[in-house]
C-alpha cells in the first residue's frame, strides 16, 4: 500500500520539484558563488538548444510549441521590461503573456501529438505564430479597453503580494491543477514535467519585484520540461504502456545480464480468458492494469516484466527456483485476495483501494493466478530452455485447475544418435512439473 502511494509522488517530485528547488536556493541573486554566476548565464542558451533538437528528434510537438512559448515570453519581459504605469505598452504586454502562457501549455497537453512536418502540426505552429501580433494588437491605444481586462483585479486579495494580475494567476492556477489531475490519471512525465514548469515560469515573473533574474527561470523550467521529455521517452522505450511496468527492450536487457544461476516464472491469471468473452478486451487491460503494480509491489527478490500478452514475467537472478517459491506464492496469495469490481461490465474499480459499498452495477471478479518457474537447473541449462520450462509448468498448473505455483525441475539424460546418423554425443533435455 505504502509503495503504491509512494511511486507516483516520487514519479511527479523527480525530476521537475528538484530542480525547481534548487533554483529557488541557487538561482537567486546572490545564491551561487561568484565563480559560478557567469557559467550560469549559459543554462538558458543550453536549455533552448537542447531541448530543441530532442524534441525535434523525438518529434515532440508539444515538447517544440512549449519551449517557444518560454523563448517568447523571456524575450518580451526582456524586451520591455516591466513598468509601474498600468497604462504602459510593458504592462499591456506583461498582463497579456502571463494570461497566454500558461494556456498554451494547457492546450498543448490536452491537443494529441501529432508528427512534425503534418498538416494538422503546421496549424498548432501557426495558431501559436499569430499569438505574438494579437498582444502588439493589444498595446495598440485603441484597443485599451480590451487589455485593461486582462489587468483588472476582480478578487478581494491583497494586490501587492505579485505583480502577476489575477486574471493570469487564476489561470496559472487552473492550468497547473489541470495539468497535476492529468498526471494522476495517466502518470506522464510530461504532464508533471509542464506543472513545475508552470511554477519556475510564475517564480520568473514574480520575483520581478525582487530583482530576481527571469531568463534563470524561464531557463529552468525549459531544463525540467526537456528532461521530462527524457523520461516519457525512457519510460515509452522500456516500460509497457498498459501497465506501466517494464516491458519487452528492458526484459531482453535484463536476460543478457543474467548469470548461471537464475530463475524465471511466468504468471497468467485464470480468468481472463472468460472475462474477455463476457466482457470484452477493455475489461481485460482494466484487469491487468490493476494486478501488475500489485504484483510488483509483491516482487521484492526479483523484477516482473510485461513481455507480451496477458502474462507477467519474472526474473529472480542468483535464485533458484526453490528459493524463489515462497515469493511467488505471496503473489499468488495477493491476487486470489484482490477485491476487484466491474460496474455495468465496462469500467473494473478496486474495493480495497477506493473503497466503498458495491451496487446492483457492480459484479465482483474472481481472480487467481498460476505461475510456472524453472531455473538453469545447477548452471546446465540454456535461457530458452529454462524460459520453455517455465511456460511448460505454467500450462501444467492451469490445466491442473489453477490458483497454484507449479515448479520445473531440470533432467539431462544423454544418448547417442542411432546408427546411420552422427556419431557425436548430444545431450536430451527433458523437464517435469514439480507443484
Amino acid at each position: 500500500m505504502l509503495y503504491r502511494l509512494l511511486q507516483p509522488l516520487v514519479m511527479f517530485i523527480f525530476p521537475g520539484g528538484l530542480l525547481l528547488m534548487a533554483a529557488v536556493g541557487f538561482l537567486r541573486p546572490q545564491g551561487l558563488p561568484v565563480w559560478c554566476q557567469t557559467p550560469i548565464t549559459a543554462l538558458p542558451y543550453l536549455a533552448l538548444v537542447f531541448g530543441l533538437v530532442f524534441g525535434w528528434y523525438f518529434g515532440s510537438t508539444r515538447m517544440l510549441l512549449s519551449l517557444l512559448t518560454l523563448t517568447f515570453a523571456s524575450q518580451a519581459l526582456s524586451t520591455w521590461p516591466l513598468e509601474k504605469d498600468p497604462a504602459s505598452v510593458s504592462q499591456t504586454i506583461f498582463s497579456a503573456t502571463t494570461f497566454l502562457l500558461p494556456l498554451n501549455f494547457l492546450a498543448f497537453s490536452i491537443l494529441k501529438e501529432e508528427a512534425i512536418g503534418t498538416l494538422r502540426a503546421g496549424l498548432r505552429l501557426l495558431l501559436f505564430l499569430l499569438q505574438p501580433f494579437v498582444v502588439l494588437w493589444l498595446c495598440d491605444p485603441a484597443n485599451q479597453e480590451m487589455a485593461s481586462a486582462l489587468k483588472t483585479a476582480s478578487l478581494s486579495w491583497p494586490a501587492a503580494w505579485t505583480p502577476v494580475p489575477q486574471a493570469a494567476v487564476l489561470v496559472f492556477l487552473i492550468s497547473g491543477v489541470m495539468h497535476f489531475v492529468r498526471f494522476a490519471i495517466r502518470r506522464h512525465p510530461m504532464d508533471a514535467g509542464a506543472t513545475w514548469a508552470l511554477a519556475a515560469v510564475f517564480l520568473a515573473y514574480h520575483g520581478t519585484q525582487f530583482g530576481w533574474h527571469p531568463i534563470n527561470f524561464f531557463a529552468t523550467a525549459g531544463l525540467i520540461l526537456f528532461l521530462s521529455l527524457m523520461q516519457a521517452s525512457y519510460q515509452q522505450t522500456y516500460r509497457d504502456a498498459l501497465t506501466g511496468i517494464p516491458g519487452r527492450i528492458a526484459y531482453e536487457e535484463a536476460t543478457a545480464q543474467l548469470g548461471r544461476k537464475y530463475a524465471i516464472a511466468v504468471l497468467a491469471i485464470d480468468q481472463l480468458k472468460g472475462y474477455a468473452g463476457t466482457y470484452g478486451k477493455p475489461v481485460v487491460e482494466q484487469i491487468l492494469k490493476l494486478a501488475a503494480p500489485k504484483v510488483q509491489a509483491a516482487c521484492q527478490a526479483g523484477r516482473v516484466f510485461r513481455v507480451s500478452g496477458e502474462e507477467f514475467t519474472f526474473i529472480f537472478p542468483r535464485q533458484s527456483a526453490v528459493e524463489a517459491l515462497v515469493e511467488l506464492e505471496t503473489i499468488r496469495k495477493g491476487i486470489e485476495s484482490s477485491s476487484l469490481y466491474v460496474r455495468d461490465g465496462q469500467r473494473v474499480w478496486d474495493h480495497t483501494r477506493n473503497g466503498g459499498s458495491p451496487s446492483r452495477k457492480d459484479q465482483e471478479l474472481l481472480l487467481t493466478a498460476s505461475i510456472g518457474i524453472a531455473d538453469s537447473a545447477g548452471e546446465d541449462a540454456k535461457l530458452s530452455l529454462v524460459i520453455k520450462a517455465a511456460y511448460r509448468a505454467l500450462y501444467e498448473a492451469k490445466a491442473g485447475g489453477g490458483n497454484v505455483v507449479k515448479r520445473a525441475t531440470f533432467t539431462a539424460q544423454s544418448f547417442r544418435r542411432s546408427v546411420g546418423q552422427s556419431a557425436s554425443v548430444t545431450t536430451r533435455t527433458g523437464y517435469t512439473a514439480a507443484k
